[in-house]
């Protein structure tokens, strides 16, 4: 399936591929697929690529002198695509604690959608999500796929400091803060995992296409993951499966 796409100059050495506004399943399947296959092209001027939930952004090493044979370039590679490997896709389990001290919105939550916490925390733990894609923060994912009785509106101030590893909603989506920073969306747990290490060839585990499950756990397992995320003796478990 072929996406009517705009292309755009996005500075003096980037371009912006979008596809049509909406959060799809199938726009990002075709976005990564679109990426992959730039990659697999192997163009030498092309240094970056960055995707969100329907755009790529291709960062180019030095200014783009015309750019219309660039979009025709372009052009002509999305429609070569169609051959491109599907990506392999992981389904990862996330370990979260949903207690009352990490859970600083849960109960805002229950209230004002009439449930109960052990019906909001059963909710979004029963969910498989999808990573559409990582920004904001460095391991930030953005996780579509919520239950639509927990879409809930982002904070109209955010606060000002949020724990490493909050668990929160924020609209249609979900997330986890992978460091400590400001932040507006309402938080309900926290996982004890790291989500960015940059001394590792591959920072952030997870990609855009992966699946995510959260996996609720007590306190005294929260601590005990704690040591062992600091000793790197924890493996987060995961498996291939048919993205």
């Amino acid at each position: 399936m072929n996406f009517k796409l705009s292309y755009k100059q996005f500075s003096e050495r980037s371009i912006l591929v979008e596809w049509p506004p909406v959060i799809d399943e199938n726009v990002l399947h075709d976005v990564t697929c679109f990426k992959n296959h730039l990659l697999n092209c192997d163009i030498e001027s092309i240094v970056y690529i960055n995707i969100a939930y329907n755009s790529i952004l291709i960062i180019y090493k030095l200014t783009i002198d015309k750019i219309n044979d660039e979009i025709l370039r372009l052009k002509s590679a999305y429609l070569s695509r169609l051959g491109t490997p599907k990506p392999l896709a992981r389904l990862w389990k996330i370990p979260v604690c949903y207690d009352a001290e990490f859970a600083l919105d849960l109960k805002l939550i229950s209230e004002e959608k009439r449930l109960s916490k052990l019906e909001v925390i059963a909710l979004h733990s029963e969910a498989i999500y999808t990573v559409y894609f990582v920004g904001f923060l460095p391991g930030f994912l953005y996780l579509g796929g919520l239950d639509k009785r927990l879409n809930f509106p982002r904070k109209s101030r955010p606060r000002p400091q949020v724990k490493k590893g909050a668990v929160g909603i924020g609209g249609f989506q979900t997330g986890i803060y992978p460091n400590a920073s400001p932040g507006g969306w309402n938080i309900i747990g926290n996982s004890p995992l790291d989500f960015f290490n940059p001394t590792i060839h591959e920072p952030c585990f997870a990609r855009p296409g992966d699946k995510v499950k959260f996996v609720p756990i007590d306190r005294y397992l929260y601590d005990d993951l704690i040591i062992q995320v600091k000793t790197g003796v924890f493996q987060i478990e995961s498996k291939i499966i048919d993205g």
